[in-house]
């Protein structure tokens, strides 16, 4: 974090200052610097604040730079082609997230002349824009009085308040809400809840000890006070993953590789994939599922193993790399006619999405045969 002195900043500050003045002067010394924050238009810190859930700070920096050069305006998103906006989002993860931008832009421009709406109640209607998005943007881009209840806050005000139930309720976020709502200043709204976000990913640490030599909320601190640090907050158990055993394909054919679309509907819809199968199959099984999809199988080799994990199940995956030397399509007509096709390299890099799912099988590629 940026820091102007030789010593690290605490914000310790005198005892008339308030909660909010003590934290941005705090902010002010110590913020993250991230491209959103320095240029935030309401196109930017909406990209930003949907890039941002479930993913680090750090996996959507490039991400987001390479979004807007190809893709710099409200405009340009909403008429993009789905295969443009999904492959700028290969490998971010949770696709649903960049189909409810492309619905969300094409609702500001049929409704709101191209323009992001300027209030809570408005943004809320747009698709894939829920409370805590809503919030961060009318704060961020129009100082509204709203305080941007995520994780980040939540645990902030566990600890602070020594709040002891679920922070997973929605009792929790309501209390949240009107915690900070007590603090909140009448201006900079929106710099005091990125204040409170950096506060929480920096200092007020989700794993192992916070940083409270560092925080200037430290002597206010409820947790800190009663040695709660590392009990407070409350997060109930997470269920255990369904395993999923895959088996997964890397099919040559005439210097292309074979792929498929997944259904339109459930996990990864839509997306891309390589031809796969349920279980761990052995070699005479691969043989028999490519000559399945239509392919003669000249030589194969055994691929490593791998796993995914989702937020309620977990894909172990073994796979083969088949180089084929017969490949007859499915019949025009058939039920399986839209099933399989083949992609050559530039498709693969520049076209088609591959989810991460398979992030370490297409590192096994062979662009020798391609």
């Amino acid at each position: 974090m940026k820091n102007d002195s030789n010593e690290k900043n605490t914000g310790t500050s005198p005892v008339t200052e308030s909660p909010a003045e003590r934290l941005l002067r705090w902010y002010d010394a110590n913020r993250r610097i991230l491209p959103w924050r320095e240029d935030p238009t309401p196109y930017h810190v909406w990209l930003s604040e949907i890039m941002l859930q479930q993913t680090r700070v750090e996996a959507v920096r490039d991400y987001y730079t390479r979004f807007l050069a190809a893709l710099p305006t409200i405009e340009s998103l909403a008429k993009a082609d789905e295969d443009v906006y999904l492959k700028l989002w290969e490998g971010l993860g949770y696709y649903s997230r960049v189909r409810n931008l492309h619905k969300a832009a094409n609702q500001i421009l049929a409704e709101h002349g191209g323009r992001m709406p300027r209030t809570y109640e408005a943004l809320l209607k747009l698709a894939g824009i829920g409370p805590y998005t809503a919030s961060a943007i009318a704060s961020i881009c129009y100082d509204a009085r709203i305080p941007a209840v995520d994780g980040n806050l939540l645990r902030v005000f566990a600890r602070m308040t020594g709040y002891d139930g679920s922070i997973k309720a929605d009792a929790a976020k309501s209390a949240a809400r009107e915690y900070y709502l007590t603090i909140f200043p009448e201006s900079r709204c929106g710099d005091m809840n990125q204040a409170l976000m950096d506060l929480g990913a920096c200092i007020c640490l989700p794993a192992g000890a916070p940083l409270c030599g560092e925080c200037p909320w430290a002597e206010l601190c409820t947790a800190r006070s009663c040695g709660l640090e590392q009990e407070l907050p409350v997060v109930p158990a997470k269920k255990r993953r369904l395993i999923e055993e895959k088996t997964v394909f890397l099919i040559y054919y005439n210097q292309k590789l074979a792929l498929r679309k997944r259904p339109e509907h459930g996990l990864l819809a839509g997306l891309y994939e390589f031809p796969n199968a349920p279980g761990t199959l052995d070699r005479d099984e691969a043989v028999r599922f490519a000559r399945d999809l239509g392919f003669t199988a000249l030589r194969l080799q055994k691929l490593p193993a791998a796993k995914h994990i989702f937020s309620h199940r977990e894909w172990h995956m073994t796979g083969w790399q088949i180089l084929a030397d017969e490949w007859e399509p499915f019949a025009e007509g058939s039920p399986r006619e839209h099933e399989l096709f083949l992609a050559d390299a530039r498709q693969l890099s520049d076209v088609y999405s591959i989810p991460s799912a398979f992030g370490k099988y297409q590192k096994e590629i062979r662009m020798d045969y391609l």
